[in-house]
Parts: C-alpha cells; structure tokens; sequence
C-alpha cells in the first residue's frame, strides 16, 4: 500500500490501545516503517531519535542480527510447545533458571505469561490464592497508589490508581482494590519537606491497615518507580519502610517492575538494588526481550511456593496461557540478557544515565516546565501553566501532545502523557545522543510555548505564566 492508503487503512479498521477516537478519525498515526538500533523511520522515509524506547521496552535497540537469528534458529527448531501440566521446552526452563539466578533473595519460581498485564494478573490470581491455601479466605484486600499503573487487564487496571485511565464507561474491581496517596513530593501538601511527605505516606498506609485490619489485606502492590503515572521516584526510604509494615502485618509485597527491571534504571530489579526491598512476588515483561517478542513473567519466592504446593494432594495451580514459556520469546529473552551482560549495559545506565538527568535539569528553566524528575533512562519533564503555583494546563489541551509533535517535527520522539513527556530511551543511547534529545525537547518546549501564547492560551508575558 501506498501512504495515503495504509493511513486511511489504519482509521478504518485498526483499533489502537488508548484510542482516542475524535483525534484519531482526524488525525491518524505516525506510521513506522523500519528501525535500527535507536533510531525510527516512518514510511516517508523521515528519520526519528526514539527517546520512548518503543514503550518502556526496546533496551538494546532494534535490528540486531544476532537477535534475528536466534529467533529464526529456534523457529526452525522448535517453533511451538504445549506448556501445560507436565510438558516443557530447553529455552523456558533456561530462562525460568536464568530468572531465578538474577532475581533477589529466594525469589526462584517463574510463571510465564504473555507480557505485562497478564503478569499482573497472574500475581493477583497467585495471591488470593496463596492466601486460600493458607486458610486465610478472609484475607483478600489489595492496596495500592494513586497514580500507579499495572496493566490493562481487568485486575491490573482495578489495580491501577491513575484517574485518566480509570473511564467510567469500563468496569473496575473496587470492593477489594484500595488507592492511598501517589508518592510524588512534586505534588506533596503544602508546608510538608520530603522527610515529612515521606512519614505522612507511611501513616497513611498504617491507617489503612489499622481501618482494613491486617487478617483481610492480602498485599500491596508497587511500582518501585511508577512509570506512566509520571515517573515518580518516591521519597528515601518510602519503599522499605512500606516493605516493613508489609512485613509486619503478614501482607505480601508484589513489586511491579514491568519497567524497571532489566536494566532501565542501571540493575535487573529495581527492589532489592535500589530500595532495600525483598519483594515476595516480581512482575516482568519488556526489558525482557526488548521488545522483540512478546513475553511476560511474575516471579515469586520459595516461600509461597511451599505453601501452594503442599498440604493437598490433589491441589494444582488452574492459570496459565497457550503461549506461557513460548520457546522463541524465550530464546529472544536468554539473548536479550546475554547482550546485556555482554556489553555491561547496566554501568551504562549509570553513567550515561547521571549526564541525562543533569542535561535534562537545564530545561527547568524553560517558562513551562514545572518539575523535572526520574532516574537514569526513565525521566520526565512536567509541563504547567504557573511555575509558581504548578497550576497544570486543562487535560482536554493536551498539552504533552502539543510538546511531543514539535518534537516530532524535529525528529525526536517522546512520550505525551496529558501535562507530561516521558522518555525511556533505549540502554545504548550515548552522550551525544542524550544533547539531541535536550536539544529538540527543549526546542519544542519554546515553540509550543510561544504557539500557546499566539492561540490565546497563555498571556503574552513570560513573568504572567511563571506566576
């Protein structure tokens, strides 16, 4: 087909996650083509940075040939394998194994699923029924934040706390699922410093133990970092003094590092390395086969295992997916982490990642950028229309779109999430790379201001919108 063709094709007849339909209809997509290592091309041939990383997920860049060879190899080999019951495949088994080897503590059981969302899902399913196992049916209450994302599943979005997301046109489960305070010190009440933000975050969680009761809260559930709800590292020590009510109230801690693991913040799990935190279960996808296949897994302790696993014997865990332990995205994933081993992408992350943070600093000067946050290869620019009062523009402008398009126009790729722009660049990007992105963000950062100002969005003086 031809371009005009494949974009009126696309409106016609392929639905889109998060579709937005009005601008949809009249916009359509920004159709891609080909790729190579960082960079996109569309199909008019126009090249692109990809600062987003596909979505969270292309760590070592596309186009590798080892990568398509080793999937081509295991086609050809063993394309398919049933993974039910007792029937297993060489490249699930080794990566269940692999998996278990980088993961914290006596995290040693791999359930393979489908990617993100089904991993999700599968721990919440996992969950309710450790806690059945264990005589505890009473105990099935979730927390989890406002602002934080898990999926889009039916679970995984009721476990979900970002409002945006939550339309009142799809159902939820809320008799069980419970939202506390988003950690972002950005937005902390006002008066409070980050030590203070932090004490109140964990009172609030106490208080909501205390008002459940311990015996009916079956786990939290935790970005260690929350990606999509705005890249908000949370305050020092918020994590792990969770972790320990957690601990203390017999409430299962799962970390959801769909995103943070394999390599994006510098370690394959965020938890432990960063934070101090044992996790008792950890979702993944991702960064786990950088995109090149789909493959999702939740990996949980010794612990639950010896519980689910005996006291009945005719017991058996009824879950599972006909692509669970799919042997070509296993083998894609065993590639992945070689790659990364190999070429010590993790230090990397580190250093490459402290120049993206400090670069990324000198945009808060910039008139509509209010906070400037992240860690390493996940980070964030917020837009707003009141530095001083941080005051955010309406959602229905839309106003990361605005930032995201002339960015576009100057070939650089990052996300639009209402107010914000989010970027997860590929674990390879290098100094050079990390100046063309500050440069075009900020860029289209002063071309969307001044494109505000001539709509008659913003006054005309600069000292008006910094309040």
């Amino acid at each position: 087909m031809n371009d005009s063709k494949l974009w009126q094709a696309d409106k016609r007849h392929w639905m889109h996650p998060w579709t937005h339909f009005d601008s949809f209809q009249e916009e359509g997509s920004l159709i891609l083509s080909r790729a190579r290592g960082n960079r996109l091309w569309d199909s008019s041939s126009k090249s692109y940075f990809d600062a987003v990383g596909g979505l969270w997920c292309t760590n070592i860049g596309l186009g590798r040939e080892e990568m398509a060879e080793t999937i081509a190899e295991q086609v050809r080999q063993l394309a398919y394998a049933n993974p039910f019951v007792d029937m297993a495949n060489e490249p699930a088994i080794t990566l269940a194994a692999k998996l278990a080897k980088l993961a914290p503590g006596d995290i040693n059981r791999v359930f393979f699923s489908c990617g993100g969302s089904t991993a999700v899902d599968t721990a919440f399913r996992l969950v309710h029924f450790y806690q059945n196992c264990r005589g505890k049916r009473d105990k099935k209450h979730i927390i989890a934040r406002r602002g934080g994302y898990h999926g889009s599943t039916y679970a995984a979005m009721s476990i979900t706390g970002k409002s945006g997301d939550k339309i009142p046109e799809f159902d939820y489960i809320s008799d069980t699922i419970h939202h506390l305070s988003c950690p972002n010190f950005y937005r902390a009440p006002q008066g409070m410093d980050e030590q203070q933000f932090c004490d109140f975050l964990v009172e609030e969680f106490q208080q909501k133990v205390d008002e459940l009761g311990a015996d009916k809260i079956a786990a939290f559930f935790a970005e260690p970092i929350l990606g999509s709800g705005g890249v908000i590292v949370p305050p020092a020590d918020y994590n792990r003094r969770i972790w320990e009510l957690c601990r203390a109230n017999d409430i299962l801690y799962v970390a959801d590092e769909v995103v943070t693991a394999f390599g994006r913040v510098g370690h394959w799990f965020a938890s432990e390395d960063m934070f101090g935190v044992q996790p008792d279960i950890i979702t993944c996808a991702k960064g786990l086969t950088s995109g090149y296949l789909p493959l999702g897994a939740t990996l949980f302790s010794d612990r639950i295992y010896e519980v689910i696993s005996t006291g009945d014997s005719d017991r058996y865990f009824a879950s599972g997916y006909t692509y669970s332990g799919h042997p070509v995205a296993c083998a894609a994933a065993l590639k992945n982490i070689e790659i990364i081993e190999r070429e010590n992408l993790l230090q990397r992350v580190v250093e490459v990642g402290a120049y993206f943070e400090e670069r990324l600093q000198t945009l808060r000067d910039l008139p509509l950028v209010g906070d400037v946050r992240g860690k390493r290869f996940m980070m964030c620019v917020e837009n707003v229309r009141n530095k001083a009062t941080r005051e955010v523009f309406p959602d229905s402008l839309n106003i990361g779109k605005w930032i995201s398009d002339r960015a576009e126009e100057r070939g650089l790729i990052v996300r639009p999430i209402v107010h914000l722009n989010v970027m997860s660049p590929p674990l390879t990007m290098d100094h050079e790379e990390v100046d063309f992105v500050v440069e075009k963000l900020g860029q289209a950062i002063e071309q969307t201001h001044r494109d505000l100002v001539a709509a008659g969005h913003l006054p005309s003086s600069t000292s008006a919108v910094a309040g």
